[in-house]
C-alpha cells in the first residue's frame, strides 16, 4: 500500500477498534502498527472490506464480541482478495466473446438454418 492508503487503512482500523472493547493496558499506537504490518502488502479495498465484515459480525471468528487479532484480520483480508479475484475471473468469463464458430457450428450440428430433405 502507498503511504496515503496506509493512512486510510489506519482510519478503518481505528473505527474497528472503537467498535470492540479494548484492554486499558493496550498500547493503541503499537497495536495499530502491528495490524498495519499484518496487512501492508494487501489492497486497501480488501482491508476495508475485511474490517467491515468484522464490524458487521460477518467474518469467521470464535467470539464476535472482541476485536479480531491481526492474524484473524490477515486471514479475512486474504479471503476478500480471493473473492475479488474469483468475481473478476467470473465477470471476465461472462463477458468474453463466444468461441470461434460457436454459433455457426451449433446451427450446423442442430440442423438449424438448413433445408430439410423431404
Amino acid at each position: 500500500m502507498t503511504a496515503a492508503e496506509l493512512q486510510q487503512a489506519a482510519k478503518a482500523l481505528a473505527a474497528m477498534f472503537s467498535c470492540f472493547p479494548q484492554s486499558a493496558l493496550a498500547d493503541a499506537e503499537m497495536q495499530l502498527r502491528g495490524y498495519l504490518a499484518a496487512v501492508q502488502d494487501a489492497e486497501l479495498g480488501d482491508v476495508q472490506a475485511a474490517i467491515q465484515r468484522f464490524i458487521r459480525g460477518e467474518a469467521k471468528v470464535d467470539n464476535a464480541q472482541f476485536c479480531p487479532s491481526s492474524a484473524q484480520l490477515s486471514i479475512e483480508v486474504r479471503e476478500r482478495r480471493l473473492m475479488r479475484e474469483l468475481m473478476a475471473k467470473r465477470e471476465g468469463l461472462l463477458s468474453s466473446p463466444p468461441r470461434r464458430g460457436g454459433e455457426v457450428a451449433r446451427r450446423s450440428r442442430d440442423g438449424a438454418g438448413e433445408r430439410r430433405r423431404q
